[in-house]
């Protein structure tokens, strides 16, 4: 499972008074951005969990010699332990660290690195550009050993190398890089599912109309239970996401169900209305390579990305009129506002939101309670999330 706290901390959904007095105080705390103690994090554990044996399948690999007659399975042993350190590292990274920063990154703190089974090994905070730059690499020397397509799912392959070598591109700010990758992602999977009638959606199903498994999925992965404020039995859908879906997009109906006066989310990936979807699929790639191009300045090819996509989310019986841009930024704003409608809750957002601030995008988060507004600042040290208190005072390391 991958870090929620993240999109706990995100603005795609918001509490109503009556859950609010339910909170524990240092829950209330961290829904409004106070930084708050806190023990035994979920997000940590589970995320290093997965580094651990990772790192354990790579040094018991080291003992058995690849042969003729073990070849693919050794390859496959060997590549998916480096894509999934890399991509628990990269989720930790986007959550405890700050947003990259070319002028800042190689002294702002990030996560811990660990490449070695050793729990006696002292735990020490490497930069936020440290920690993206092993992401990079174990993700590229994956590329040796994995095949193109899993056997499965839930097992890593190029294509989800290729799709989470691009995410990482994004949080880098290196458009070149996202739109590299993302081509050759595409390049091995690049299925789309038709709200219109796709054998995998039934959008008359009131709590899962997504199937799991479906074909746009590349990896599997799902969102940990931690504080859990923006699953469905707590968290209402954010009203203006809502409002910005065409009543012709049939998003509306596949990803969301009336809640009284408003609306609850229901579009997972997972076949289960209480769990969240955070693996990679082919939609998140198209969004991404349209985001890359739009900002390298290829505004058609970006808005053709983006229109194939919302094409197949579009009622057939009305006609579609594609997106168009004139500019480069008109073409950021339509393909990022997209971007959240598409990948609401999939563990996606904090992370847009922080690097969309340090392109100067001044996105404000706020919630009112009681009368009260709470305020995160772009850019606040609150992107940086709080630390469990237990693994600061066991490990010694810095807290945010």
């Amino acid at each position: 499972s991958t870090p929620s706290y993240g999109e706990t901390s995100a603005d795609d959904y918001f509490l109503l008074p009556a859950t609010i007095k339910t909170l524990d105080a240092s829950i209330f705390d961290w829904y409004t951005w106070k930084k708050t103690r806190y023990v035994f994090g979920k997000d940590w554990n589970k995320a290093y969990l997965c580094v651990y044996n990772a790192n354990l399948a790579l040094e018991l690999l080291d003992k058995v010699e690849r042969n003729t007659g073990n070849a693919a399975d050794w390859d496959n042993v060997k590549g998916s332990a480096l894509f999934y350190r890399s991509f628990y590292y990269l989720a930790l990274n986007v959550q405890y660290g700050l947003g990259f920063d070319e002028s800042s990154s190689a002294s702002d703190l990030g996560i811990v690195i660990r490449e070695s089974s050793d729990f006696n090994q002292v735990s020490v905070r490497s930069s936020v550009k440290t920690c993206y730059q092993k992401v990079v690499a174990d993700l590229e020397q994956s590329l040796n050993f994995l095949p193109d397509n899993p056997r499965h799912t839930f097992r890593p392959s190029k294509a989800a190398a290729y799709a989470l070598l691009a995410r990482t591109g994004l949080y880098l700010h290196d458009y070149a890089m996202a739109l590299k990758y993302a081509d050759l992602a595409l390049k091995i999977k690049s299925d789309l599912m038709d709200f219109n009638g796709d054998t995998d959606l039934n959008l008359l199903t009131a709590n899962v109309p997504v199937k799991r498994f479906n074909k746009e999925t590349i990896f599997y992965t799902e969102m940990s239970t931690g504080f859990d404020l923006h699953a469905p039995y707590s968290g209402m859908a954010d009203t203006v996401l809502y409002a910005a879906y065409s009543i012709n997009d049939l998003r509306r109906t596949a990803f969301f169900r009336a809640s009284g006066k408003y609306q609850i989310f229901k579009g997972n990936y997972t076949g289960n209305a209480n769990t969240m979807f955070t693996g990679l699929a082919t939609d998140e790639v198209y969004l991404t390579r349209a985001e890359s191009k739009a900002f390298l300045g290829d505004v058609s090819g970006a808005m053709a990305d983006l229109n194939l996509l919302i094409k197949k989310r579009w009622r057939s019986s009305v006609a579609y009129v594609p997106f168009t841009a004139a500019s480069v930024a008109e073409a950021l704003n339509i393909i990022r506002q997209e971007r959240r409608k598409e990948l609401t809750l999939r563990g996606l957002r904090f992370g847009d939101i922080k690097r969309y601030n340090k392109e100067t995008a001044g996105i404000v988060l706020s919630r009112l309670n009681e009368g009260q507004l709470y305020r995160l600042e772009p850019n606040s040290s609150f992107y940086a999330l709080p630390l469990p208190q237990d693994l600061i005072e066991r490990s010694g390391i810095e807290q945010n």
